[in-house]
């Protein structure tokens, strides 16, 4: 008899397991392809550097990716691309919420993911105006771009304010992917205009916050960041 309910309850187990891994897939091995810069990738590493996870970069150069084979290949025709193991996924956002559903990065609750979508889609449209400013506009738009800088974080040190007194995350109290996404933001943006978060204090320390994290940490310091491009054609 108890060697009959110990095999159940070891069938109990293993169906645990296999029905927790429908939930939660363990993630394979990463693989980021992208040019060498952190552009659209960048976000990817923080989040990926701060959980304590190994990934490996392979490296597409502009003679590569204008043999045309490489852009066949992807969904949309354009770069990042990701691979998890096996499983293969375009689109930056796309990738971001993929490593966020793998590693508990979405909230806490249905309510939390859905602010989270919400911060994350204001990041990207700051993201596709700085882009467009980058690479359409540098000599002509910059001045009056950080001029208008203000307005666009605006929002982000509104809802820092509102959680925990601008003294946690920008949603809940646990680190999701739209923070790795809004800190890979800033970082680009005090480069641009050093002075950018003078005038918002809990965007200023929250950065400060992040940064000091200590895995965080010691990817900001390394070589392999230092040494990377944040685009593709020195400008920044």
């Amino acid at each position: 008899m108890e060697g009959k309910v110990a095999a159940l309850l070891d069938s109990l187990d293993l169906l645990k397991i296999e029905y927790t891994n429908i939930l939660f897939q363990v993630p394979g091995k990463y693989t980021i392809i992208y040019f060498p810069v952190r552009g659209r990738c960048e976000s990817m590493r923080l989040l990926l550097a701060d959980q304590g996870q190994e990934w490996t970069e392979d490296v597409v150069t502009g003679e590569l990716w204008q043999k045309g084979d490489l852009k066949k290949s992807c969904v949309f025709g354009q770069l990042p691309r990701f691979q998890d193991g096996d499983f293969i996924l375009h689109q930056s956002n796309a990738i971001l919420r993929h490593l966020a559903r793998n590693h508990k990065l979405y909230g806490q609750d249905a309510q939390e993911a859905a602010l989270l979508d919400m911060v994350n889609d204001g990041v990207e449209d700051l993201r596709v105006k700085y882009g467009r400013l980058i690479y359409q506009n540098y000599d002509d738009g910059k001045a009056a771009y950080i001029e208008a800088l203000p307005g666009e974080l605006r929002p982000f040190e509104n809802l820092l304010a509102k959680n925990n007194g601008g003294k946690a995350f920008i949603v809940g109290k646990q680190i999701s992917f739209a923070d790795y996404n809004l800190l890979d933001l800033l970082h680009v943006h005090l480069v641009l205009a050093p002075d950018c978060l003078a005038s918002f204090p809990f965007l200023a320390g929250y950065v400060q916050r992040l940064n000091a994290r200590p895995l965080l940490k010691a990817y900001l310091e390394s070589e392999a960041h230092k040494k990377r491009p944040i685009n593709g054609n020195d400008k920044q």
